[in-house]
């Protein structure tokens, strides 16, 4: 009888290809939806392909998808469940991140990861989320992300010399090689909606050449605009150092008039009391003693009329901080009015105001005052 045919041990599978592969078992699966712009439906297709697998009886969740407002974006992320994100303070400000703890502690099937290339806050375990998806995966947890093929690392340039952009945020090639699935997700130019606003960050190290961009611009997307902030940027700096200019003309013509005001209702005083006052000079009062007189009463006219100004600046300031918050728009981002935020030594200096002008009409009248008696016989 013929003895069975037995694996030599040339054909045996080596304990270091046996553990790599038991490793790739317990490995999760990543399937990677990868697009040729922005705009292409990536991120919508993932959830249809979410949707799909939920309707199979998979247990899938949502880690972090962004919308970006659409609807139907919107209408497919209602009805999966997703995991809150961890809100992060950083600089003031509070933004929300991926929380990979608390999807490593639910342990579902499937997870959604939007965006790969993103750059996590500061104070996140991982500086990129890529690295958090990578976490996912060798935990056993099945991924979906997205990703736009200029976020490759080894394509970064090729894009860059094509569309004159270099985006920072990058993703190794590993990463495209350690993926069990590549969906393309694409439009053809005309179905893909070209966006109303770019904003790009000029270096000013290395500053692009604007009127060749512009002549670009023009020859790839009529009718596109070329806005350059430095312009309009320096035209509202001129435009608020002329209102500056303007307010302090106005401040010093309204303290004119108020010494004017001052000195001719002390000279009205004086010629209407001049037989008393002529009479007190002869009886021996100084002229010190008649100054004083007028002072006192200069000042306390200044004093009410001060905290009367004072009064109306305060609710002034009121109606113009509740305007600006009744004036924004997009949340608190954008407001149609500046927000006023005054500081201690700025409510300082409104309160000295009524102190500040009843001085200066009591130095008024004194000086007006000494300067008549001086001419008296």
């Amino acid at each position: 009888m013929a003895a069975p045919n037995r694996p030599t041990r040339d054909s045996r599978p080596s304990p270091e290809a046996l553990l790599a592969q038991a490793v790739k078992e317990a490995r999760g699966r990543l399937k990677i939806f990868l697009g040729a712009a922005p705009g292409v439906g990536k991120t919508y297709e993932m959830l249809q392909a979410a949707q799909a697998k939920r309707r199979e009886g998979v247990d899938v969740v949502v880690g972090v998808v962004e919308t970006h407002g659409r609807a139907e974006t919107q209408a497919l992320l209602a009805e999966l469940e997703t995991v809150p994100r961890r809100r992060i303070d950083y600089k003031g400000r509070v933004l929300d991140e991926m929380d990979l703890d608390a999807i490593l502690a639910r342990r579902p099937k499937l997870v959604l990861v939007d965006e790969l290339a993103h750059t996590n806050a500061p104070g996140a375990r991982h500086p990129k989320r890529y690295l958090d998806v990578e976490e996912l995966l060798n935990a056993g947890i099945d991924v979906y992300t997205t990703l736009n093929i200029q976020h490759v690392e080894s394509l970064n340039d090729v894009v860059a010399q094509i569309t004159r952009i270099r985006v920072r945020e990058t993703v190794p090639d590993g990463m495209l090689d350690r993926a069990d699935d590549i969906e393309v997700v694409d439009l053809s130019p005309d179905d893909l909606a070209l966006p109303r606003l770019i904003d790009l960050r000029i270096d000013p190290a290395a500053p692009p050449d604007l009127a060749a961009l512009k002549s670009a611009l023009a020859a790839a997307a009529p009718g596109a605009v070329l806005d350059d902030h430095r312009l309009w940027l320096d035209s509202l700096l001129r435009f608020g150092r002329a209102v500056e200019l303007t307010a302090l003309l106005i401040l010093t013509l309204i303290a004119s008039v108020a010494i004017l005001s001052v000195m001719f209702t002390t000279r009205t005083g004086l010629a209407v009391h001049r037989e008393s006052i002529e009479l007190l000079h002869v009886m021996g009062a100084r002229d010190g003693y008649i100054a004083r007189q007028f002072e006192r009463e200069a000042l306390r006219l200044g004093l009410i009329g001060g905290l009367i100004g004072l009064a109306v600046a305060g609710a002034t300031l009121l109606a113009l901080g509740h305007a600006a918050n009744a004036a924004a728009i997009f949340g608190d981002t954008v407001t149609l009015l500046p927000a006023l935020h005054l500081r201690g030594w700025n409510w300082a200096a409104i309160a000295a105001l009524p102190p500040a002008a009843a001085f200066i009409a009591m130095l008024t009248a004194r000086v007006t005052v000494m300067l008549t008696l001086l001419r008296l016989p």
